[in-house]
Formats: C-alpha cells, structure tokens, sequence
C-alpha cells in the first residue's frame, strides 16, 4: 500500500524541519559535544513523529452494496448505542464513535455515497475526546449526507485536547463519493456518526477499525423512517 504526506502537513513539516535547523545550529557551534548530539537525536524523533503522524495511505474500497457503510476513520469504537441527537435531528439516532490516537492516520473518508445536505463548524472546548461531553461541547463540524436510496446520517468530527484545527473538505450541496477525503484533523481527536436506529453495526465498542476499509455497518433504512 503506497503511503503519501497529507497535504494538510506540508507546511507543518517544513515548518519543523527549519524550526530544528535553527535549534541544532547553534548547539553546534557552541556546544558540539553530548548536548548537541541529544538534541540531534530528540529533533530527529520528533521530525520522524510529525511526519509519521501526517501520512496519507492509499485505500480504495469498492463495495456493490449502496447501503454498506464505510469506516470514516482510523483508531477505536468507543461508542455504540442509541442516543438523542439535538443538533440537527432533533431524534433518537445511533451513535457510533471512534477515538484516534495521536497514533492513528488522522485522514477522515466520506462513508458512503450521497449528497451533502449540511456541512458547518463550531467553536467549542478543547477536552479530552473519549469524554462522552466531548460532542457536544468540543470544537466539532457536522456533515449531514442523504443518500440515493433517501437515508440521512451525519458525520461530526471533534477536536481533542491536543487538536488545535479541524478541516473539513465536505461543502453543502456537493456529494459525498467513496474513496474520497471528508476532512482531517490535526493532533488527537474523535469521528461520531449518527444513523438510523435499524441499521446493522458490525462492529462493538472496544474494536479496533480502519478508516475507509473496515465495514461498520449496514444502512436499512426507508424514506418513511427518516423523514426529518
């Protein structure tokens, strides 16, 4: 699998590499010994973590299945269960969230195919992201997608303590196409989705998933039942 830079971290990574060079000049010219040897050495792991954190992974998932949904989103289940939705619902929905560690790919992916009915920001805290609060109160997008076969869902992506920018390439009236980038957030954060109540999950709280690859469930919704 071919692996690219993001290019959400171009900058930020050229950015580091002429902030360390700034750093470890000068301890090279007046301290050339064990300091300058540990800081080459700490700048080199940190350089290797910001673009280790910043990769790009190629994944094509092509499924026959319109209702199938795809993972949009690197790192841990967290959350499986019905709950209110208040933001623009106004229902019972099912939630399923996803918890990633500064560790994980950061990249988000559209999960299926449709239209985009609402794509908006808002400001908000920066708490931890496996908080359950954290989805209401933390800095968040929502992108509301209604697919072909007249299901709507939403995807909210949330900040964590460590994110600081939430980037999201999902505009209103666009489409939402498979294999294709819905965002990105930068430095620690959470992905929830918010489907309809009779769609099948394959997966449980504690399962380890991969965005654009791991199958989360099955959409059996009809237009009746997801009627706003």
């Amino acid at each position: 699998m071919k692996t690219y830079i993001h290019r959400e971290g171009r900058s930020i990574i050229i950015f580091t590499c002429l902030l360390l060079f700034a750093i470890n000049v000068p301890l090279y010219l007046y301290y050339p010994g064990i300091p300058f040897a540990i800081g080459l050495l700490l700048s080199a792991a940190l350089l290797v973590f910001v673009t280790f954190f910043f990769r790009n992974p190629v994944r094509i998932k092509n499924t026959d299945d319109p209702h199938l949904l795809i993972c949009p989103a690197d790192g841990r289940v967290v959350v499986v269960e019905p709950v209110m939705e208040n933001e623009y619902f106004h229902r019972e929905m099912l939630q399923v969230s996803i918890f990633m560690s500064p560790f994980n790919v950061h990249a988000n992916w559209y999960p299926i195919e449709g239209d985009v009915l609402v794509s908006t920001h808002q400001k908000g805290r920066h708490r931890g992201a496996w908080l359950p609060k954290s989805s209401t109160e933390n800095e968040r997008s929502l992108v509301v997608i209604k697919t072909p076969f007249d299901a709507t869902l939403a995807v909210r992506q949330i900040a964590g303590a460590m994110a600081r920018r939430i980037v999201t390439y999902a505009k209103e009236g666009g489409k939402s196409v498979r294999n294709q980038h819905l965002g990105f957030i930068k430095f620690g954060s959470r992905v929830d989705m918010y489907l309809p109540l009779n769609t099948d999950i394959y997966v449980e709280t504690g399962d380890i998933v991969k965005g654009n690859e791991t199958i989360l469930g099955r959409i059996n919704a009809t237009k009746d039942e997801q009627s706003k």
